[in-house]
């Protein structure tokens, strides 16, 4: 679908964006012809806001070096070997989460029946409970 009257088509939310990027000299010098070739070759290209946008410059000797972190939501499809990583990804996330709240779970229950003086197993003591005693207690 293309604009042919150049009022229409320098509306195209792309142009107009492209548009408000360059000096007001050069905006009115586009043909609509140029104007259809950028968004054509521009197009594609996503020029969404991500929730991170931390960008930065290296000089190391003669050279720069530029290093771009970028995240946030994916809106685009996933293949099926992303697909595949990003559901093993969570297994572990799920996993190790799992195993940490059930750990802590346990030293808060340990810590609790040494607080209160219950001896499970007569002369044997794993001595957390007298390390937190010494760490946090005195």
């Amino acid at each position: 679908m293309h604009e042919t009257a150049s009022g229409d088509l320098r509306e195209d939310p792309f142009v107009r964006g492209l548009l408000a990027k360059l000096p007001a000299s050069a905006r009115a010098t586009f043909s609509d012809e140029q104007l259809l070739a950028l968004k054509a070759a521009l197009g594609g290209r996503a020029w969404g806001v991500h929730a991170v946008d931390i960008r930065w410059t290296l000089k190391f000797w003669r050279w720069r070096y530029y290093f771009v972190l970028l995240a946030g939501r994916n809106r685009r499809e996933l293949s099926r070997r992303e697909r595949e990583v990003a559901r093993m990804a969570m297994a572990l996330f799920v996993a190790g989460f799992i195993t940490l709240s059930t750990l802590l779970g346990l030293l808060v229950l340990y810590l609790t029946k040494s607080a209160l003086g219950i001896d499970l197993l007569p002369g044997f003591s794993l001595g957390i409970w007298g390390w937190f005693q010494d760490s946090f207690l005195r």
